[in-house]
């Protein structure tokens, strides 16, 4: 592996491998998380997250959108900061998917999502996608040596 010399402010120099700069340049991957999820707290400020929801509506002034997303008889929001990606063109009642990391806001401690990326995927099939994100969690889950979580998901068979 090739190594790269950095100056330091102070004239001296360090070695780091190209893998060790571009790990720590590089934003975290984002894990999938859905809209019920998050706003119930199982996600940690800070944490890097996907997640997806309908674009409720758009506030300009406030550079925020709020998603929402119906689980079981629950319908969930979820407010998304939306300064590192405008301009965009909003669709009112579009399925949107957003990478971006949980922040604390206000006094009440309410989560919000500072997008990162921002995309209209309307047509996305809702259960499918919970289907595969369940999928891909019990695979990880068994890699890692753990027990898998029974499978559920809000639709029918896919």
């Amino acid at each position: 592996m090739n190594s790269v010399d950095i100056r330091t402010s102070r004239g001296g120099e360090k070695r780091y491998s190209q893998q060790q700069i571009s790990v720590k340049m590089l934003p975290a991957p984002g894990v999938f998380h859905f809209l019920w999820e998050i706003t119930s707290g199982a996600v940690q400020e800070g944490a890097t997250v996907r997640t997806i929801g309908r674009l409720a509506c758009y506030r300009l002034e406030d550079s925020e959108v709020t998603l929402t997303l119906r689980h079981g008889s629950a319908q969930h929001q979820l407010v998304v900061l939306t300064g590192f990606v405008e301009p965009f063109l909003p669709i009112t009642g579009a399925l949107y998917m957003t990478l971006g990391e949980c922040e604390s806001r206000g006094a009440d401690g309410d989560t919000v999502l500072r997008a990162r990326v921002l995309t209209c995927v309307e047509g996305v099939n809702l259960p499918q996608l919970e289907h595969a994100v369940s999928e891909q969690r019990r695979f990880f889950q068994e890699r890692e040596g753990g027990t898998p979580t029974p499978h559920t998901t809000t639709g029918g068979p896919c």
